[in-house]
């Protein structure tokens, strides 16, 4: 057995009590925020909102979440991604488009699912990349993919935006389906224009009776392009793709009736997990992961100790540590997560030279194991000035990136706070295909810190200006530098950034573990298999 992670955390603390109270309220933010996406609509007013869905329903239409719940097994947990993707942006919040990992008769499989509330359901660009997200996590980790389609195409208003990107959604589902991970499309309702290639290049389709419309052109552009009349039915309807086209592989009478189907469909999949699974049984931690709130820094320039968290996620609380006494400010070692095997690397502090080595070390380890590897982001990079430019810092961190990037064993990325320069690199940031990226509400992304930003922007300007041979006025900068550490400010919140599709989504700290363990279930569908090729290491 390892050792079991002690804990030195004072819940009654000052400094507990403020970061529990600061996390509660963002995650109260967080909720309502994922409250106004789920009620549909898209336009941020509720009454408008309200109206929408009411048009909606009096069609006896559900709503696609309404749609996940019954096409997935009773009482089993839906992991939405991105949710809040479109954040601060002009996009809808949420993008009209629902994606996560659902078990459907038994298998885990990337649900995705159009709101048709939203714009009926159009695609924006952000709604594409979340789309796009989606897919590449069905490939990565060998997921059947589940489409429950009603969309009427294109936002055509930023068409140059979304023309070029869309076009890779019909590739993808070729490529899986010739990978062998099956594709599954439901149509409710409009599936037009490049959308109708969705059904068209799946491998299974189910089309709901006098609601699915799936045409290349509806009757408006047939009647201007050929100057032919043709109804919707006539042209594009579920009956008559089941019956004359052959575009149907199943006709469903209603709503209920197509995700009945679609459940079917997939328990006669026989599909199989490919990676080990569990090693061990599962055991709750020690220690009570309600302590996450108050341990988890609200200010992220105030450092907090791995090993609290570590003893909070993994089961029973216990920890194989490797090297502990070497590269401290590197936490690493092997537990499990609901008897899932783990090789951990968590920061502690900054990188210096003793870390990447260590971290190089243990991932090449995990690989040689096959041992997938969770990542604990909450770094503020490497280690600079000119005694460890001089001692190799460069080429050593370049050691850390070598052996993330050509690691084969799957990666799962935590931030748990900040995570800036290159140390996002060494420690798996997006960059690097982790299969998957979930952040905490106090995570902060940047390539620096904003007062370290607009430090060096001013001592740049202030020697371009003293080159020129005139003198520098800190004054007149000051209003500059100020609104300059504002923006980076507010484009490196964990909002900012999911909104941005730099994350999976952001998390409650308290559901880490259980957010984990439905991660690495995903990724144990696919074979885990670690790497021994890695780029030279400049020695």
């Amino acid at each position: 057995m390892a050792p079991v992670l002690r804990t030195r955390v004072d819940t009654r603390s000052e400094a507990f009590l403020s970061n529990r109270a600061a996390l509660l309220d963002a995650l109260a933010e967080i909720d309502r925020l994922q409250a106004e996406v789920a009620r549909g609509g898209g336009s941020g007013n509720p009454e408008k909102d309200a109206r929408t869905v009411a048009r909606h329903r009096s069609r006896g239409k559900l709503l696609p979440r309404e749609r996940i719940a019954l096409l997935t097994d009773p009482g089993a947990a839906f992991l939405e991604l991105s949710p809040l993707a479109g954040w601060g942006s002009d996009d809808a919040l949420g993008t009209g488009l629902v994606t996560g990992i659902g078990r459907i008769s038994g298998v885990e499989c990337v649900i995705s699912a159009n709101d048709p509330t939203v714009k009926g359901g159009s695609q924006s660009p952000i709604t594409v990349s979340k789309g796009l997200r989606a897919m590449e996590i069905a490939r990565a980790n060998r997921l059947p993919l589940v489409s429950l389609v009603e969309s009427g195409g294109a936002d055509l208003t930023k068409q140059a935006e979304v023309f070029n990107p869309g076009g890779a959604s019909f590739k993808n589902l070729t490529r899986l389906s010739a990978a062998g991970i099956p594709t599954v499309t439901m149509v409710f309702g409009s599936s037009t224009a490049g959308g109708a290639y969705v059904p068209g290049m799946s491998d299974y389709v189910v089309l709901q009776k006098d609601a699915a419309r799936v045409y290349l052109g509806g009757p408006p552009l047939v009647k201007m392009a050929i100057d032919e009349d043709a109804d919707d039915e006539t042209l594009g309807g579920a009956e008559m793709h089941a019956r004359v086209s052959g575009l149907a592989d199943y006709l469903a009478v209603d709503e209920p009736d197509a995700l009945r189907i679609g459940r079917d469909i997939v328990a006669h999949l026989g599909w199989r997990k490919l990676g080990p699974g569990p090693s061990a049984a599962p055991r709750p931690p020690v220690h009570d992961p309600d302590d996450l709130l108050g341990i988890a820094s609200a200010d992220i320039r105030i450092p907090f100790e791995a090993r609290e968290v570590l003893a909070r996620v993994l089961d029973a609380s216990e920890f194989d540590e490797f090297k502990p006494l070497y590269g401290t400010t590197l936490v690493t070692g092997w537990g499990h997560v609901n008897g899932y095997p783990v090789g951990v690397l968590a920061n502690n502090g900054i990188l210096f030279s003793e870390e990447a080595h260590k971290g190089a070390q243990f991932i090449q380890l995990c690989n040689r194991l096959d041992v997938p590897i969770l990542f604990l982001q909450n770094i503020t990079g490497f280690m600079v000035g000119t005694k460890y430019e001089q001692g190799g810092i460069i080429k050593d961190g370049a050691k850390l990136i070598n052996a993330v990037s050509n690691s084969g064993v799957p990666l799962i990325t935590l931030m748990m706070g900040a995570s800036y320069g290159a140390g996002n690199y060494g420690m798996a940031g997006r960059a690097y295909d982790p299969r998957f990226v979930f952040s905490w509400p106090n995570h902060r992304i940047a390539v620096m810190g904003p007062k370290q930003l607009a430090g060096v922007l001013t001592i740049v300007a202030r020697q371009k200006t003293e080159a020129a041979g005139q003198e520098f006025d800190d004054a007149a900068f000051a209003p500059l530098r100020d609104a300059f550490e504002q923006q980076v400010e507010r484009e490196s919140t964990a909002l900012y950034a999911t909104g941005r599709l730099w994350d999976d989504g952001i998390i409650d700290p308290r559901d880490t573990r259980t957010v984990l363990t439905l991660a690495l279930g995903a990724v144990h569908s696919a074979p885990v298999h670690g790497s021994d090729s890695y780029g030279v290491f400049r020695m």
